[in-house]
Parts: structure tokens; C-alpha cells; sequence
């Protein structure tokens, strides 16, 4: 499987609480990190479990998938019915159809205010 069709996989297995095909594109000692929580993912089972047992309500909807070889970027969005809605820009490694690591950084839309000095230069969205 094709790096990027391994990671609209992985997103499209999470999106339908598929964890046994999720743990399949997922190397058995793989590492993910989140940097803006500050943590660090070791290990298959235990990204299954901190997705699997994530607050139900939420949703994931692919808005991009950039190929760079071995490695990808993907950019979902993930609205949660009560927890507000998140992005997340994640870089990935495949090799060999498997995931071995990846860092996801995820933010709440609007969690990090726009600075008035910035008002003259900017547009909000």
C-alpha cells in the first residue's frame, strides 16, 4: 500500500472505531507524539487505547493528504458534540505499509486568540 493510502486508512479505520484494521497499519513498536500536550505514544496498544477510549461524540473528516515518499502530512478536522471542534496537522513515517511514527500536533479552533497588534494585517476565519 502507497504511504498516503496507509494514512487515509488509518484516518477512515478511526473515523469507524475499527481499532483491529487501525492496529493493522500500525508497526507494533511504533511512536507517536503530541507535542502540545506534551506526551509521548509508545507502542501499538497503546494508541489504539488513548483513541479507542477518547470521549464518544466526535467525528473525523480528511481535509488533506500530501504525499512526501515514505512520508506524509494529513490535516484532519474533528468536531466532538461537546468537547468543541479540533485540528490536527500530524507528519507521518511508513515504511512497508506499516506506521512507525508520527507527531500530531492538535488544537481547538480558536484556542490560541489572535493578538490585537495583528488586527490591521489579518482576517479572522
Amino acid at each position: 500500500m502507497h504511504p498516503t493510502a496507509t494514512i487515509h486508512a488509518l484516518w477512515t479505520h478511526m473515523q469507524s472505531r475499527d481499532w483491529p484494521a487501525l492496529a493493522s497499519l500500525l508497526a507494533d513498536d511504533v511512536v507517536v507524539e503530541w507535542p502540545v500536550s506534551a506526551e509521548r505514544i509508545r507502542g501499538k496498544d497503546n494508541y489504539i487505547r488513548v483513541n479507542a477510549e477518547y470521549p464518544e461524540g466526535w467525528s473525523i473528516k480528511i481535509l488533506r493528504v500530501l504525499d512526501a515518499g515514505d512520508h506524509v502530512v494529513s490535516e484532519v478536522e474533528v468536531p466532538h458534540a461537546t468537547l468543541g471542534t479540533h485540528r490536527v496537522v500530524s507528519l507521518w513515517t511508513v515504511r512497508d505499509g506499516l506506521v512507525t511514527w508520527g507527531r500530531e500536533y492538535w488544537t481547538e479552533l480558536g484556542a490560541d486568540p489572535s493578538p490585537v497588534w495583528r488586527a490591521p494585517y489579518v482576517e479572522r476565519f
